[in-house]
């Protein structure tokens, strides 16, 4: 074994270590194959996982009219935290993690665990405690009340109770993310999701000697069946056999600044997305009632499922953009965002079309009434084809996490927000008319994808960096 001497007048030639299989898949290895083989397992649990809180309200369904307008009450919330624990907060760690691999910075990944962890902790704390302590005002304030205000309340007490559990296993599962394995994270889901499928039926009606605890058994299934999965992800990470291993290293500011300056401003996005269906929502109320508004709705359910299948592909589109960047092709990174956004916008927009072509196979499976369900038609004719943009659009805002570059996919979803609530109001403030407020909806979706894929293709990426 060679040695350097400290007087040495030429430095000896250091042998940079071996890459990991993994990471050297992420540079080289063909893209399309590469993205598919990482994203099929994601997609697949992420609409196991969709379909599952589609089930457990079916199950909750059965426990009367009251239960099932409560849950409806709590589910933007619970939708809202899986976003961002998942898609913001969690895609900050997986592009940290990303970019310091590629660059070969292995020491700064490790120790992007421990920050990853705090940092969910955090959140979970900020949001239980909100939630319990003005959980019933802000109920109150949607308009529930009596029966349908105390189901919503009990649920909501149960679910943001045990919501750290949740964050703890979107941050294991992604720091995994991160090193480029979607595999493990996603079969992890798929036990949690076998399980759940039984459970929750069982705590809610309960069966021999286990007692029927109604809503509350609905919200206790959810909390064990997360806390299973992030003790299996939390095994495997902390054991450290993942590639990025957990160290206690000395706190950082810049590394919690790393995943905050991507998940904090991709929690906004995600707020956007929320926002934009509240108030459209609240207009559809104010000028047509409840029929129309349960069948926007519905047919709004449909959008917001296609944002887990979308997870489904961004997760690795963040890893392996991430990692190029790190690595410095920056060319690869652009080839990358691109065919993910493609992929996304094939699968979206099939969707949509199939959807306005045959709009009552979906919204016959919630109701049968017909103001619910001609409204509910009108959406899914006018807005449906449109999706593709709107899945575009959310490929490129995870390929931008990946790059750590959020400013744009920012300014596209206010864009959204604008066009979308502003000028559905204006339309219907001229025309009373619900196809002028979902003609806005769709223009919105179309700008969204449209600036967003304009403005990766002009590389605002790299002019920031710069």
């Amino acid at each position: 074994m060679s040695e350097i001497s400290i007087g040495q007048a030429e430095p000896a030639e250091v042998t940079a270590p071996p890459m990991e299989p993994r990471t050297y898949r992420l540079l080289h290895g063909p893209i399309v194959p590469t993205l598919i083989r990482m994203a099929l397992p994601n997609v697949l649990v992420m609409l196991a996982q969709a379909f599952t809180g589609l089930i457990e309200t079916w199950w909750l369904s059965h426990l009367g009219t009251d239960v099932l307008a409560g849950m409806a009450l709590v589910f933007p919330g619970v939708m809202l935290i899986q976003m961002v624990s998942g898609g913001a907060i969690g895609g900050g760690i997986s592009s940290a993690i990303a970019r310091s691999l590629g660059g070969g910075r292995r020491e700064t990944a490790n120790a992007l665990v421990l920050h990853a962890i705090l940092i969910n902790i955090g959140f979970a704390l900020f949001f239980s405690v909100v939630m319990i302590v003005f959980g019933t005002p802000f109920y109150r304030l949607l308009g529930g009340r009596g029966a349908e205000l105390e189901a919503a309340v009990t649920y909501s007490n149960i679910v943001f109770g045990g919501s750290i559990f949740l964050w703890l296993m979107n941050a294991f599962a992604s720091v995994i993310r991160g090193t480029g394995n979607m595999s493990l994270p996603a079969g992890a889901i798929c036990i949690s999701v076998i399980i759940l499928v039984p459970l929750s039926p069982l705590l809610i009606f309960g069966w021999g000697p286990v007692p029927a605890m109604g809503v509350a058994g609905g919200g206790t299934a959810l909390v064990l069946s997360n806390a299973l999965v992030m003790v299996l992800l939390g095994w495997y990470v902390l054991s450290g056999r993942n590639l990025a291993r957990f160290t206690f290293a000395r706190l950082q500011w810049v590394l919690f600044s790393d995943v905050l300056r991507v998940g904090a401003v991709a929690a906004v996005s995600a707020l956007q997305t929320n926002f934009t269906i509240i108030l459209a929502t609240s207009l559809v109320a104010s000028y047509a009632g409840a029929q129309a508004v349960a069948g926007y709705g519905t047919g709004a359910r449909l959008e917001y499922l296609l944002i887990p299948v979308v997870f489904g592909l961004g997760a690795p589109l963040m890893a392996l953009v991430g990692t190029n960047i790190g690595a410095g092709q920056t060319a690869r990174a652009l080839r990358i965002a691109f065919t993910g956004a493609g992929i996304a916008f094939a699968i979206t927009e099939t969707v949509g079309i199939v959807a306005a072509i045959w709009p009552h196979a979906w919204l016959s499976l919630f109701s049968a009434d017909p103001q619910m369900m001609e409204t509910g038609a009108v959406y899914l004719r006018i807005v449906g084809p449109t999706f593709g943009f709107f899945g575009m659009g959310l490929a490129l805002y995870f390929a931008s996490q990946g790059a750590g570059r959020l400013l744009w996919p920012l300014l596209a979803g206010a864009c959204r927000v604008v066009v979308a609530v502003g000028g559905g109001w204006l339309t219907l403030r001229l025309t009373g008319s619900l196809n002028w407020l979902f003609a806005a909806l769709a223009v919105g979706l179309v700008l969204y994808g449209v600036g967003l894929l304009a403005a990766v293709g002009s590389g605002v990426w790299f002019r920031e960096r710069r």
